[in-house]
Parts: C-alpha cells; structure tokens; sequence
C-alpha cells in the first residue's frame, strides 16, 4: 500500500518516502504525521508505504490504533510468521529494498523523490536506505545506486546502520537485515564516524528527551554521520512524533532549512 497526501498542488512536488515504524502501517503514521503533513503539504508530497513483514501492532499504538490493522515490521523477526523471503540477510535486505522502491514506482505523483523520512524502526531503515545509495554510488559507480535521495529525516532512529543492498559487501560496524538489530544484540560498534559504516548525505535528528532509546539514538547521530552534514531537534517527550505545534514547526524549519542547502526547494 502507498498513500500520498491529498493536496492537489499547481505543480509537482518534490516527494519524500515515508517509513513508519514496527508494528504500526502506513495508514496509522500518516495519521500520526497529520500536524507534520499540515506544515508540509504545499512544499512536499509526503508518500507512506506499508512495511514489508508482518506484525503485531505496536504496544504503544494498540488504544488509539489498534482497530487499523493489518500491522507491519521493516525486518525479519523469528518471533513472527515471516514469509521465505525473509530467510536470510541477503534476501531480507533485498526484501525491504524491493518494497519500497515498488511504493515509489507505485505512487501518483511526478515530482522527484528528494528525501527519505522514517520513525523508529523506520527510522533505521531510513538511514540505511542512505548508506545503501552512497555506498553504492562509491563501489559500483555513478547511475547504480537504487535511490537518489537529498537528504534523511531521522526520528528517533537507532544506532547501527543495516546494510539493505546485497550488492555490496557489509563493512564493519553494519548490521545485516536478518533481525531487527537494537543496541543491547550488537557489539561490534566504531569509535567514531570515521569509515565505510558512515552517512555524509545530510540528515536530520529528532530526539525525544525522554526515550528510553535515547543513548542509541545519540550513538547514531555521533557515531555513523558525518559531522558537519548533521542537524538536531531535540525535545521534551518520550518515543513518539512530535505533534505539538511548536514542536513541529521546529522539525519542519530544520526540514526546509536542510531542502534549501540542498537545492531541492527555494
């Protein structure tokens, strides 16, 4: 499933590929970004796409968005049914890559796809998406990467990197797609963002001051981007979207400002 916004614009706007996290859809963080989308819609076409594996919903999403199923995770977990094309790193990776190049091919709109913006898991699978075409784009050469994106939005995302194209070889400090890869199961971590592990193209941090995973998301941001191509929003809530406004208008300023050093938007 691929949703886009439902502004109907003068022109066409450059699109964003949004990832929700595990255990939710691309029906519920559409109505989770609804204030993000309302800042947004007359800049950017933001496109939501369903995850490739299935799931149990999300714990925290179950009261308010439990009747929205089904529910979708971005990695094979052996907690879940998963179908074969889950059974290994390679063909995971290709799984998950797949899947959303199909929801770009997929969509309606004609504007280019400028960015990647992702929540949590998403999140995770939104940086990767950007290791995976700069990587490319270094081994393989100009033309073979599978994406072309600007820029990443990084919500609450964890540190490590997985790597989502079984064309290049996995370096050190990159986890493979066979399971949902979190901080406690991984241990081969860098001393700093120094190497093949790294992000340069620009992205942007949102933060919530009281997430539990806040020390991992930390390590992402310091240990797998490239200082100087970084930004931060950091504020005060545990794991979940911004909704307040003010909270996001923060997010969509640093968005906008990051889209105009880029050249994407004016």
């Amino acid at each position: 499933m691929t949703i886009g916004d439902n502004i109907t614009p003068t022109r066409p706007l450059p699109r964003i590929l949004c990832l929700h996290g595990g255990g939710v859809n691309g029906g519920v963080f559409r109505l989770q970004c609804r204030t993000i989308i309302s800042q947004l819609a007359h800049t950017f076409r933001l496109v939501f796409m369903d995850a490739p594996y299935a799931s149990s919903p999300h714990p925290d999403i179950v009261a308010v968005y439990g009747h929205l199923g089904p529910f979708h995770r971005w990695l094979p977990s052996t907690d879940e049914e998963q179908p074969a094309a889950g059974a290994g790193a390679g063909a995971a990776a290709r799984h998950v890559m797949d899947s959303c190049l199909a929801a770009m091919d997929n969509d309606d709109g004609s504007g280019p796809w400028v960015g990647v913006l992702g929540f949590s898991q998403g999140a995770k699978i939104a940086i990767s998406l950007l290791w995976a075409q700069r990587r490319a784009e270094v081994l393989l050469g100009q033309g073979h990467a599978r994406t072309d994106f600007r820029f990443g939005v990084v919500m609450a995302g964890s540190a490590p990197v997985v790597c989502l194209d079984p064309r290049l070889p996995r370096p050190r400090h990159v986890a493979d797609a066979t399971a949902d890869v979190s901080g406690p199961l991984f241990e081969d971590w860098p001393d700093a963002p120094c190497g093949h592990h790294v992000v340069d193209i620009p992205t942007l941090h949102v933060h919530g001051l009281k997430d539990a995973g806040l020390e991992r998301h930390r390590k992402l941001l310091a240990l797998y981007c490239e200082p100087g191509r970084t930004s931060v929003v950091e504020w005060d809530a545990g794991h979940r979207l911004p909704f307040k406004t003010g909270d996001v208008r923060r997010v969509v300023s640093s968005m906008l400002d990051m889209a105009r050093q880029e050249g994407v938007v004016v």
